[in-house]
C-alpha cells in the first residue's frame, strides 16, 4: 500500500514539540520538529506492533475454520486500533490444526501485499511447553508434547514461522533451541517451569525472548532462584510484557522494565478473540469457557486462571503512559520500536518516526489516547 506526497503533524511523546513528517510512496521521507508546549494537537506515533495476537473481535487464529480472509479480516480490525503491524499466534494444539493455520497465514500475505507488510511471520505458542499446572496457563494438556526441532521445521514449510515458544525444562532442550535458532527462527522462552540451568542452557543455545515474562508459571515459587530471575538477569534476553491490568500488576511492570532497561523489554498483548466483545461468558479456542468482565479481565470460567487478554496492545499503552514512572514516550517505544526490532521479517526501520520508515503511524487524541487516525503506507484506514 503506497500513497501520492503527503504531511502529518501532531505533537511529539517524547519532548514538548510538534513533530511533522512527510510522506511519499509508502515511506516516512523527512521529519522536522520545532519546541511547542501545545497540547491540542493528537500525538503522532508509530503504528503500533504486537507480536502476540491470537484473535479479535470474534475472529480467532486458532479456530478449525480459520481461512486466508480470517487473517486479512483481523488485520483490518487490528489497523482500526492503531496496531497496523502483528504477528498471529498459533497455540498448543494437534499438528495438523498448527499446520492448517500457518498455512492460512501463508495463503493470505501471498493473497494481499497489505497483509503480507501487516504480517511479517507467525508466532506459536506451545505445543513445547511445561505440562505442570500454572506453567501451562490454559493450553490443552493434551496436545502438550516434548520439544521437537523436526516438527518445527514442518512447521516452516507450512508457514512464516518466526517465533517458538518453548519450555526449556528437559536435558535436551538445548540440543533442540540450537537447532530450531539455526533455522532463523526466534526462540522465546515461557510456559515454563525450567530452573535456572535449563534456561541458562537455552539461552547459550540460541533463546533471546521471553514470552509474556511473569505469566505461564506456576503460581507458587522458591523465592529464588525461580525463572523470572533468570529471564530478567540475563542481558541476552528481551522479554515481552502485557500491560492490561491484570496480567501484572503495576509495580511488578515498573521493575521489570526498570530490571531490563528500555531496550531490554517490549509490549504484546496476548489478545483473544473476544477482545472487542462484550462482557460475560463466552467460548473460545483459547481457553475453552471464558468469562469476560466489564474491566476486560479474561478469566477461565470456574478458575482464577487468565484465559489470554482482551485488551488490545493500544489499551496496554494507555496503562503504562498511566504510570508516572513510565510515560507516554517510553509505553509507544515498548509497542513499536522494541517490537519491531526483535520481530522476524519485519521491514527496515519499522516502528520508528525517521526517514526511510514505513508510514504506518497513528494519532492519539487527548489525555484518554483515543484513536484519532490510523494511516497505513501514508493512507488513511481508520
Amino acid at each position: 500500500m503506497s500513497s501520492a506526497t503527503r504531511s502529518l503533524e501532531g505533537r511529539s511523546a517524547e519532548a514538548p514539540e510538534i513533530v511533522r513528517v512527510e510522506i511519499a510512496d509508502g515511506l516516512i521521507t523527512a521529519v522536522s520538529r520545532r519546541p511547542s508546549h501545545d497540547r491540542s494537537l493528537p500525538v503522532l506515533a508509530p503504528g503500533l506492533v504486537d507480536t502476540q495476537v491470537n484473535g479479535y473481535a470474534g475472529l480467532d487464529v486458532n479456530s478449525d475454520d480459520v481461512t486466508p480472509s480470517t487473517l486479512a479480516a483481523l488485520t483490518d480490525r487490528l489497523r482500526a486500533v492503531g496496531v497496523t503491524t502483528w504477528v498471529p499466534t498459533v497455540i498448543t494444539g494437534p499438528e495438523e490444526r498448527i499446520l492448517h493455520a500457518l498455512d492460512c497465514i501463508r495463503r493470505a500475505r501471498a493473497a494481499d501485499p497489505g497483509v503480507r507488510d501487516a504480517i511479517p511471520c507467525a508466532h506459536v505458542e506451545g505445543p513445547f511447553i511445561s505440562p505442570d499446572d500454572g506453567a501451562r496457563g490454559v493450553h490443552d494438556l493434551e496436545w502438550i508434547r516434548p520439544l521437537d526441532a523436526e516438527e518445527v521445521e514442518r512447521w516452516r514449510r507450512a508457514g512464516p514461522v518466526g517465533i517458538v515458544t518453548v519450555s526449556p525444562h528437559a536435558d535436551h532442550a538445548g540440543e533442540q533451541v540450537a537447532r530450531i535458532a539455526g533455522a532463523g527462527i526466534a526462540v522465546s522462552i515461557g510456559h515454563t517451569s525450567a530452573d535456572h540451568a535449563h534456561i541458562l542452557a537455552a539461552v547459550d543455545a540460541g533463546a533471546r525472548l521471553a514470552t509474556h515474562l511473569g505469566n505461564g508459571i506456576p503460581t507458587m515459587l522458591p523465592r529464588h532462584p525461580n525463572a523470572i530471575w533468570s529471564l530478567l538477569a540475563d542481558e541476552r534476553i528481551t522479554a515481552g510484557l502485557i500491560a492490561d491490568g491484570h496480567h501484572l500488576p503495576a509495580e511488578t511492570l515498573v521493575a521489570m522494565i526498570r530490571a531490563k532497561g528500555d531496550h531490554g523489554v517490549f509490549l504484546v498483548s496476548d489478545l483473544t478473540a473476544i477482545g472487542g466483545l462484550s462482557a460475560g461468558a463466552h467460548t473460545t479456542p483459547v481457553g475453552g469457557r471464558v468469562v469476560l468482565s466489564d474491566d476486560l479481565r479474561l478469566s477461565h470460567a470456574g478458575s482464577d486462571l487468565l484465559a489470554g487478554a482482551a485488551a488490545t496492545l493500544t489499551d496496554g499503552v494507555r496503562r503504562l503512559a498511566g504510570l508516572p514512572a513510565i510515560g507516554l514516550g517510553t509505553a509507544l517505544r515498548l509497542a513499536s520500536e522494541n517490537p519491531a526490532r526483535i520481530v522476524p521479517g519485519g521491514r527496515p526501520a519499522l516502528g520508528r518516526l525517521e526517514p526511510g520508515a514505513p508510514a504506518d503511524l497513528v494519532l492519539l487524541g487527548g489525555d484518554e489516547l483515543r484513536v484519532d487516525d490510523v494511516f497505513v503506507g501514508g493512507v488513511p484506514v481508520a
